[in-house]
């Protein structure tokens, strides 16, 4: 199972230079996990530099993976791991939800570099989210 973070996604839709390293998970839709915190990112930083019908179609590509709702398991891991790593409410979310999967993890976020089950890839300079 993969998650990729909404980094990940943003670079994918813009096609910037770490967009191929995140293709593949994004690509195997039955094995792909989609939090709906990321859904709500991504969608807000899309609508806002974009527009609405870009926003909606980077939702649906999402929504052909698995749609992960936030319930209360996911929500207090997210705490205790927003303490121990020292990690924003959002990036805590969806690492929670990664590890209550048992599912790779694919970002660029640098937060997140050493973290276990995490697949981080440095921006790259140029054209990023």
């Amino acid at each position: 199972m993969n998650i990729v973070d909404s980094s990940a996604w943003l670079e994918f839709f813009a096609g910037g230079p770490n967009a191929g390293r995140f293709s593949a998970p994004i690509a195997a839709s039955a094995s792909l996990l989609v939090p709906t915190l990321s859904i709500y990112e991504v969608f807000k930083r899309i609508l806002q530099q974009r527009g609405d019908d870009d926003a909606l179609q980077a939702v649906a590509i999402m929504e052909q993976g698995r749609v992960v709702d936030l319930d209360r398991s996911i929500a207090l891991a997210a705490a205790r791991i927003s303490i121990d790593h020292d990690l924003p409410m959002a990036d805590s979310v969806m690492l929670a939800t990664a590890w209550r999967f048992q599912a790779t993890f694919w970002t660029q976020d640098a937060d997140f570099e050493g973290i276990d089950g995490v697949k981080y890839f440095p921006r790259q300079e140029g054209k990023s989210a």
